[in-house]
């Protein structure tokens, strides 16, 4: 008798075992396609999410002055960001066009003028001697150098030709991005409440705590950080136009690059000093160096106003999140780093003033 129970007890629990089993291989296969067929827009919806939460405070302003005409609002503000990163694009195509074009010329007509190296550039251990010889060579007879630099020329070219592509389908995504950030601060009140039960779901009480947090430092890493970085650039691609530096908006890009890195752009600033002095009159040189040093310090200025700005969690630990993020998952890192480490921040916190209380 007990063996008949037992045995059949043993039955229910294997059906039932097999049951859940079968149940949670099928949710995780179905969860595993569904990922699988959103993989390519995974990236666009996150960077579509972070540009509304970014924007939401000047997208709230546009929509009461157009008298809470959301999807009105949302129109414009999309159209608005299009534009924003449209012109400055084509803008920097074509200076980058021009500039590679009057280089080739230049070269080829053997109107290219290079200084000769300063003597000091020879004392340098290791690498002094060769670089002097080289940049004499090139001084001298440009074609020469040229050729002695053929291999690595062709390797710089396909890197930058593979670069050109990944740049043209990153802006695709961004397009995107944009358009979805549209579309989600159109429907923004239903996205906060979908937003704020999934954190309640997961921290109970303290969900909304840590949603508004996430809010927070995603604005505060956009404006910190990028609108820094934003802000350096475009001054330093203004001040390379009014020099006439050759290329301008590509010095501009990679200030911005360094600036979002965290580098500075002081690594572009001190080479086009040099070259004016090279190649400028004595005023355009003097002015655009005086101009030159409040440009590489201003970051200095306004990231610490910034970055942090309206979350409680301390900046340092905003900054590390966000360079740390930076160096795993490139631009996109710098928020979900921040964020991720913000919230774990605040976990931390919040278990051990709960230690601390239970004693």
């Amino acid at each position: 008798m007990n063996d008949s129970n037992l045995s059949t007890g043993d039955n229910i629990f294997f059906h039932r075992s097999l049951e859940t089993t079968i149940r949670i291989g099928l949710l995780l296969i179905i969860t595993v396609w569904c990922l699988k067929i959103v993989g390519p827009f995974i990236e666009p919806i996150i960077w579509g999410i972070i540009i509304a939460i970014a924007a939401h405070p000047f997208y709230s302003r546009l929509r009461k002055a157009l008298g809470d005409r959301h999807k009105t609002a949302a129109t414009l503000f999309t159209f608005a960001f299009l534009v924003i990163m449209i012109v400055p694009t084509v803008l920097l195509t074509d200076t980058l066009i021009d500039g590679v074009k009057m280089l080739v010329d230049k070269i080829k007509d053997g109107s290219l003028s290079i200084p000769p190296p300063p003597e000091s550039l020879g004392n340098i251990m290791l690498i002094g001697e060769p670089l002097a010889k080289f940049w004499l060579l090139a001084s001298e007879n440009i074609h020469s150098a040229l050729q002695q630099l053929g291999p690595v020329l062709k390797v710089i070219g396909s890197w930058l030709l593979s670069a050109a592509t990944g740049a043209g389908i990153a802006i695709l995504r961004f397009v995107v991005a944009i358009i979805i950030a549209g579309i989600l601060l159109a429907n923004s009140s239903g996205g906060n409440r979908i937003a704020r039960a999934i954190t309640h779901r997961l921290a109970a009480e303290k969900g909304e705590d840590f949603a508004d947090l996430a809010e927070a430092t995603v604005r505060s890493v956009a404006n910190g950080i990028l609108g820094v970085a934003l802000i350096q650039s475009l001054l330093a691609g203004i001040s390379f136009m009014v020099v006439g530096l050759p290329a301008a908006g590509l010095w501009a890009l990679l200030c911005l690059i360094l600036s979002i890195a965290q580098i500075g752009t002081a690594p572009i600033l001190v080479p086009v000093v040099i070259y004016l002095f090279y190649n400028a009159d004595t005023f355009t040189a003097v002015a655009f160096l005086i101009w030159s040093i409040p440009l590489s310090l201003i970051d200095n200025i306004l990231k610490p106003i910034l970055l942090g700005r309206g979350v409680k969690t301390p900046m340092a630990i905003i900054f590390i999140g966000a360079i740390g993020g930076l160096l795993n998952s490139g631009v996109i890192g710098l928020f979900i780093g921040a964020v991720t480490l913000a919230l774990g921040y605040e976990l931390f916190l919040l278990w051990l003033n709960a230690e601390s209380s239970s004693k």
